[in-house]
C-alpha cells in the first residue's frame, strides 16, 4: 500500500510557557522572580510530529488549536518543522490550551493545567486524516481526546486496518481517570505503549520497571517501552526484553524528552530498524532533548543524533 506519509501524531496541542529557575521567595508583595521565561509550542502530538520531521520523517499531525494567538504559535512551529498541517482542526469556540510549567535547575519539572486541557476533538469521526501514513503515533493516551475508550477502540481499528503500525505514547489522566480494564479492547491493538515510570507504575500498581511492563502485555500489547528517565529505559515483549542505561549528559529540560524518544523509536522501526537499535536510537534523541530548554530546542536532525551515538561509543 503506498502512504502518502510516514507517520502521523494525534493528540493534544498546546503552548508551553516554561519558567525556569522560579525563586518562591517574593521580591515585593505580588511579585516573584525566575531566571527565564519562554513560550514553546507543546503537547505531545506537536513535539513528537516536529522531532519527526527533523529526523527525516514524511510527517503529519491531527490536532486541535483555536482560532487564537496561541494556536498560531503553535501551527507557525509546526510548519517551520516542516510538518504537513493539513490535518489540523481549528475552532472559533475552543480556545488552545495553555500549560505552565515550573522547570527546576536540575532539568525536572512540574505543570499546571486548565479547564482548556479537557476539551475534546473527535478523531474517530475523521479517519481519512489519520490512516494516510505508515505509522500512527497516539500521543497522550489517557488524555484528551484519548481518555474516551469509544474514541481509542475506534481510532486504533481504523488505524489497524488501513495496514498501520501503532505506537500509543500515555500520559497520567488529569480531568477523566481510564484504567487499562477500562480499554481493555483497545490494548491489543498497539504494537507498542511508551509510558514513563510514573505512568507506568499508576496503570500497573507495580514498583520494578519489568513487572510494569508485564501489566501490559498481559492486557494485549505487543511491546512496552518504559521510559525510566535517568535510569534509561525498558523495552519488553513476549520475545525480549531489553534494558539501556541512560546516555551521559547534562540535563538542562526534560521538558518533551520522551515525545523526542517517541519520535526517534518510530524513525527507526520506519527504517526497518530492529527494536534493539531503534531502542538505542531513541534514548540518544531523549538524552539531546534535555540539553536545552523547550521540547523542540536540540534536536536537529538525524544525522546529529547518529554522531551523538558516535562520540558516546567513544
Amino acid at each position: 500500500m503506498e502512504y502518502q506519509l510516514d507517520v502521523i501524531c494525534a493528540g493534544m496541542a498546546l503552548v508551553d510557557s516554561i519558567i525556569k529557575g522560579f525563586d518562591p521567595n517574593p521580591v515585593s508583595a505580588s511579585g516573584y522572580r525566575a531566571v527565564s521565561g519562554s513560550l514553546n509550542a507543546g503537547g505531545e502530538a506537536v513535539n513528537e510530529s516536529v522531532a519527526a520531521a527533523k529526523l527525516g520523517l514524511r510527517t503529519g499531525i491531527l490536532c486541535s488549536l483555536g482560532e487564537d494567538a496561541a494556536g498560531d504559535l503553535v501551527a507557525g512551529e509546526l510548519k517551520r518543522s516542516g510538518v504537513d498541517c493539513s490535518r489540523i482542526l481549528r475552532s472559533i469556540d475552543r480556545p488552545t490550551p495553555v500549560t505552565t510549567m515550573f522547570v527546576n535547575e536540575d532539568g525536572t519539572r512540574k505543570s499546571i493545567t486548565n479547564g482548556a486541557h479537557r476539551h475534546n476533538f473527535r478523531p474517530d469521526r475523521y479517519p481519512e486524516r489519520f490512516t494516510g501514513a505508515k505509522a500512527l503515533i497516539l500521543g497522550s493516551l489517557f488524555r484528551a481526546p484519548f481518555d474516551n475508550p469509544e474514541i481509542i477502540f475506534s481510532v486504533l481499528s481504523a488505524a489497524k486496518a488501513s495496514g498501520q503500525t501503532v505506537i500509543a505514547d500515555t500520559k497520567l489522566p488529569n480531568f477523566r481517570f481510564l484504567t487499562l480494564e477500562d480499554i481493555k479492547d483497545s490494548l491489543p491493538l498497539i504494537d507498542y505503549i511508551t509510558p514513563n515510570e510514573d505512568e507506568a507504575r499508576y496503570f500497573s500498581g507495580k514498583e520494578e520497571p519489568e513487572e510494569m511492563a508485564d501489566a501490559f502485555l498481559s492486557h494485549g500489547v505487543r511491546s512496552v517501552i518504559v521510559k525510566l528517565g535517568a535510569k534509561g529505559c525498558l523495552l519488553k515483549s513476549a520475545k525480549v526484553s531489553i534494558r539501556l542505561p541512560a546516555c551521559k549528559i547534562s540535563a538542562v529540560d526534560a521538558t518533551g524528552a520522551g515525545d523526542n524518544f517517541v519520535a526517534g523509536f518510530a524513525s527507526e522501526i520506519l527504517r526497518g530498524a530492529s527494536d534493539a537499535d531503534a531502542l538505542r536510537f531513541a534514548n540518544a534523541c531523549g538524552a539531546i532533548c534535555t540539553t536545552a530548554v523547550g521540547a523542540g530546542t536540540a534536536l536537529k536532525s538525524r544525522e546529529q543524533v547518529l554522531e551523538f551515538l558516535i562520540d558516546t561509543d567513544k
